[in-house]
Order: structure tokens, then C-alpha cells, then sequence
């Protein structure tokens, strides 16, 4: 059985290592072409600064907004019971399939001037998100909330229901229950969910550029820099993308345990 395990046949043997191969040969080559000499000057230059300064903000700010709305929407759809459930769910991870510039124009026609809801915030308030900080904000937690969703609710899911139906019992009330029993029952998927937003908000491009733009400061955050790198400076692009690079092995070694299993 272990011989099993441990040989694996040459006709996947060997379609699994071009695989692999595929899949590190892009990394490799960019720790190889790093400019490792110039890397600690590279990093603090005021453009790459303030690019990480507003991308670690605006992921961090997306995450919380997630973590608002997304909790009490993994809730109902875990434990929850109406018409259309399976239909809410399925648009729930849309954005996850969405070609990201199609979100950053439905965020557009939406949040607008002259969107559905922008055209009334404008009017009323003065408020305007397109290409604004805050626009930056909106369009990272847009592509980034059903990965804390589908953490959540499947954490809700595989919780056991009896310590929650003893607390009711005692005469806890519902958000009581959520409070004090549900919500530290699940506390290690929201944790795992949180981080797998923020990791995905940071590296948001697509959605961001076509719905709050390109400017430097105000909009302009590392994926972004990095596009606009590669057309001027490559060193510079790839020093921007190595940082994006150790975010996410970071992220993906913090999350191992919950998300491949803890295999060895």
C-alpha cells in the first residue's frame, strides 16, 4: 500500500512534473533576474513606499468591510432557509470567475456618477468613488469577500450544532448564541478566511484600475505599480513583484495546515 503511495506510475509521473514545472519555472525566473545588488535601494524609493503603504491600507481597510458584511452573509447561507438559497450562493462567487475588469465596469455602472447608486450618492451627498481611494477600497472588497464567505460558511457548516441548541436551551438569545458560542466555534475559518481576502485584495489589479484608476498615491497600488513598471523600469517591476511573491508564500505557509490538509 505505501509502495502504492509512493510510486506513482510513469504516465502521470511524468505529466505531473511538466506540471510542476510549469507552474515554478515563471517563480524561478523571477528570483533569477531579481537585481538582488539593488534590491534595499529599490525598496525605498518613495514610489515603491507609498505603493505598499496604500496597498497593505486599502487591503486592510477591504478585509474589514468583508468581515462587516460577509460573516452574517456566510451565516445565512449556512444556516439559513429561504427561497432561492442555491441561486445567492452561486452569486455570492461570481466575482470569483468574473474576468476582473468586467467587475471594475459593472462597479462603474453601479457606483458611478451616473450609476444606480452613484448618481443618488453624488447628488445627495457629494460623495463620488470612482477613482478615489476609497474607490480602491470598494473594488478589492468586491473580488476579495466570497473567499471569507466560503471559509465562513463552510466553518459554520462542519460545526456541531449542539453546543449552540444547549446555549438556547438555557435561554441565551440568538445573537447571544452567535456571540458567545457560534462565532468562537468558527473562529479559525474566519481567521483563515480574513487572510486569504486580504492576500487576494492586495493583489487586486483588473477591477481596480477600471473602476478607481491609475494615480500614483491616491490609487496606484502594487499590482498596479507593477504594470506600470514593466513598461519603464523591469528591475523596478520585479522588485515590486517579489514583494507580492513573499506575501503570498507567506500567506499560503500560514495557511497550510487549514487549507492542504497538513500533508507532509
Amino acid at each position: 500500500m505505501n509502495r502504492t503511495r509512493r510510486r506513482a506510475p510513469l504516465a502521470l509521473g511524468v505529466p505531473a512534473v511538466a506540471g510542476l514545472t510549469f507552474l515554478v519555472l515563471p517563480l524561478l525566473g523571477l528570483l533569477v533576474r531579481a537585481p538582488w545588488a539593488t534590491l534595499p535601494r529599490r525598496l525605498a524609493e518613495p514610489a515603491v513606499l507609498a505603493a505598499l503603504r496604500l496597498s497593505l491600507t486599502t487591503a486592510t481597510l477591504a478585509t474589514v468591510l468583508c468581515l462587516v458584511f460577509g460573516v452574517p452573509l456566510a451565516w445565512l447561507l449556512a444556516r439559513g432557509s429561504f427561497p432561492g438559497r442555491r441561486l445567492v450562493r452561486a452569486l455570492v462567487t461570481v466575482p470569483m470567475v468574473l474576468p476582473p475588469v468586467v467587475g471594475g465596469v459593472a462597479l462603474l455602472l453601479v457606483f458611478g456618477r451616473r450609476g444606480l447608486v452613484g448618481g443618488p450618492l453624488d447628488a445627495a451627498f457629494g460623495v463620488s468613488l470612482p477613482f478615489t481611494t476609497a474607490g480602491v477600497v470598494v473594488a478589492e472588497a468586491f473580488v476579495a469577500m466570497p473567499f471569507l464567505v466560503i471559509s465562513v460558511q463552510g466553518a459554520l457548516r462542519a460545526a456541531d450544532t449542539r453546543y449552540e441548541e444547549a446555549a438556547a436551551t438555557l435561554g441565551a438569545g440568538r445573537w447571544t448564541v452567535f456571540r458567545r458560542v457560534t462565532l468562537p466555534m468558527v473562529a479559525p475559518g474566519v481567521a483563515a478566511g480574513a487572510v486569504l481576502c486580504w492576500a487576494r485584495a492586495l493583489g487586486e489589479f483588473g477591477a481596480t484600475i477600471t473602476f478607481a484608476g491609475n494615480f500614483p498615491g491616491r490609487t496606484q497600488t502594487m499590482p498596479l505599480a507593477v504594470y506600470l513598471a514593466l513598461e519603464q523600469d523591469v528591475d523596478a517591476a520585479i522588485v515590486l513583484s517579489l514583494v507580492l511573491l513573499t506575501v503570498s508564500v507567506a500567506i499560503l505557509a500560514g495557511l497550510r495546515d487549514r487549507w492542504l490538509g497538513g500533508a507532509g
